[in-house]
């Protein structure tokens, strides 16, 4: 199993590319072995000039030797077999060996190369084979590496090269370029592997969930699809899996970051709520065929992240009246490191929802995700205004709070809203109210759907009102 890391130094650039050895803290003059319980790990350097240098990983497996631990049986089976993809394919055993020979390079620090350690760098990795167990497999890999900026050459690997027409195998090889901290870049290699080979040659237990938290910090947390990441990096055993959503929901500040207890949907008592409501969005914009679309009120770039990996979307705006926010969400987005073509097609802009804009006229939709509870409701016309009478989008997506709902969250003192920023929350028929009030004047049509777990009387912790003109 070989990986390959190629630093490049740009022209006019101060890096020297010979410097990988120092963050790797590998000589680069020979060739260093490692034992390991999977196997033995070798790293040298097969090109090493001051413009590039690439450093390989290669790691050798026993595949009977393998078989007979039970220590290495994993929970997929198919180690249970002498004849394997094992030894060939990058998986679990290459993360372990990542972890254990670039154990130092993961923590970011360098005592050589200090500023060079903290600084995203020009990368290609190669993986020669990895695995696609599925038949989204070409999507997958996408749908991992896309949101985290790297520009993919995925090439599937026949099945036999001498008869083409038994098609594809379930193997494919993989580059990956882009720019990004050496540190990070292999912390997403021993998260991710595993991940698209959806197996694990060992047993996981609770230690996994501390170390997906650990080794996702600064990307995991707001990657669109990090349910499915957490859900193959620990096996699908579920309790794991609610166990770890339950430690990155821990994180949130507001009530409404956290998951309301008394739920009687069990079928999504385990997707937090941000994520559901999210999900909801992207279904309606979708469903509603708007591929030009504005986040009003992006924040860090949540929403925007799950609308720049999703290429349905070719048309994307984020606005903010804070240039903080605007700032987070570049980092999120990765947008100084994006091709010119990828950012032409996502924009910034430092807008405010209560004063037209006429650089926002002409697009599909406008989302205004759990926005409106943080004006004051005085201000409400002049949204309408810039929203659905300047901008008059073909529709418009609102979520807020359910007030009613509140009652649900565990340490929501009565009366009091789920934000220290909200200046108000509604029930489901103040809701409906304003909502048909601003369709009437403004020409629109709504209508309302729930999100979250729904509960008896009370309605779900988030409403939905969807705007749209009726076609002529």
């Amino acid at each position: 199993m070989l990986v390959t890391i190629t630093l490049d130094s740009p022209v006019g650039s101060e890096i020297n590319a010979m410097d990988l050895s120092h963050l790797l803290r590998k000589h680069p003059e020979k060739v260093q072995s490692f034992d390991l319980p999977v196997g033995t790990a070798h790293v040298f350097y097969p090109h090493r000039t001051e413009d590039r240098t690439t450093a390989a990983l290669l790691l050798q497996i026993d595949p009977i030797n393998l078989v007979r631990s039970k220590r290495f049986r994993g929970d997929s089976g198919i180690l249970d077999y002498y004849v394997n993809d094992r030894p060939y394919t990058a998986s679990s055993l290459t993360a372990v060996a990542i972890g254990k020979v670039f154990r130092s390079a993961m923590t970011g620090v360098s005592v050589s190369r200090p500023e060079l350690a903290s600084t995203a760098l020009p990368l290609t990795i190669s993986i020669p084979v990895i695995s696609t167990r599925d038949a989204r497999g070409i999507d997958l890999v996408r749908r991992l590496f896309a949101p985290l900026g790297w520009n993919i050459e995925q090439d599937p690997i026949a099945l036999d090269s001498d008869f083409p027409q038994w098609g594809d195998s379930q193997y494919s090889s993989l580059v990956l370029r882009g720019t990004e901290r050496l540190d990070v870049a292999l912390r997403q290699l021993y998260v991710l592997l595993p991940v698209l080979d959806d197996s694990k040659h060992y047993w996981v237990n609770d230690d996994e969930t501390q170390k997906l938290a650990r080794q996702g910090q600064g990307w995991l947390e707001e990657h669109p699809e990090r349910e499915l990441i957490t859900r193959r990096y620990l096996v699908h055993q579920q309790p794991l899996v609610a166990l770890a959503e339950a430690q990155y929901s821990a994180s949130g500040q507001s009530a409404d970051t956290q998951e309301p207890a008394g739920s009687d949907d069990n079928a999504t008592a385990d997707v937090p709520l941000r994520v559901q409501r999210a999900q909801s969005v992207l279904k309606v914009l979708k469903d509603r065929g708007a591929q030009r679309v504005v986040d009003m009120g992006c924040g860090s770039g949540a929403l925007l992240r799950r609308l720049q990996a999703d290429p349905f979307f070719t048309r994307i705006v984020g606005t903010d009246v804070s240039a903080r926010s605007l700032e987070l969400a570049a980092n999120t987005l990765h947008l100084d490191e994006r091709s010119d073509a990828q950012q032409e097609r996502i924009t910034l802009l430092h807008s405010s929802a209560v004063y037209q804009d006429e650089r926002l006229n002409g697009f599909d939709a406008i989302i205004l995700m759990e926005v409106i509870e943080h004006l004051d409701l005085s201000r409400l016309p002049a949204l309408e205004a810039a929203v659905f009478a300047a901008n008059a989008p073909r529709s418009v997506v609102v979520t807020t709070p359910n007030a009613e709902y509140n009652d649900h969250y565990p340490g929501l003192e009565q009366g009091a809203l789920r934000h220290d920023d909200h200046r108000f929350e509604w029930t489901r028929d103040q809701f409906q109210t304003w909502a048909h009030k601003a369709a009437l004047e403004h020409s629109y049509v709504v209508s309302f759907e729930d999100i979250g777990p729904a509960a008896t009387s009370v309605g779900a912790p988030t409403q939905m009102a969807i705007f749209y003109k009726e076609q002529a």
